[in-house]
């Protein structure tokens, strides 16, 4: 089951946060082999999404981590309030695994 992590973006500033996997069995999910793919929707039901994050691994994969960013253009363009997310990560032989779920807030920036 994927973990809920809540995030809060600040619109026109960079996002970045740096998440490290867990397996079930509360090991560290090792990301050998793995590609990954993030995007944030309006509601679930939303037809096209809001932002799609760029995803860098660790250098060492073996260590579960990643980091999810959005550029401060991408972030300008969500207007305030509540959004979905998932982060889905896919092996060497296409197996699919949500890994993180969550709300996005995003609140208003006034300096433009």
């Amino acid at each position: 089951m994927a973990a809920i992590t809540n995030l809060l973006i600040e619109q026109g500033a960079n996002f970045s946060s740096t998440i490290t996997l867990y397996n079930d069995d509360d090991t560290v999910f090792n990301l050998t082999d793995y590609t990954a793919a993030g995007q944030i929707r309006k509601s679930y039901s939303s037809s096209s999404a809001s932002a799609t994050f760029s995803i860098a691994f660790s250098a060492d994969r073996s260590a579960g981590q990643i980091t999810l960013s959005l550029t401060p253009t991408q972030t300008a363009a969500l207007e305030e309030g509540r959004y979905v997310y998932d982060i889905e990560v896919t092996s060497s032989d296409s197996v699919v695994t949500r890994v993180i779920q969550g709300t996005v807030t995003v609140s208003p920036n006034v300096t433009r």
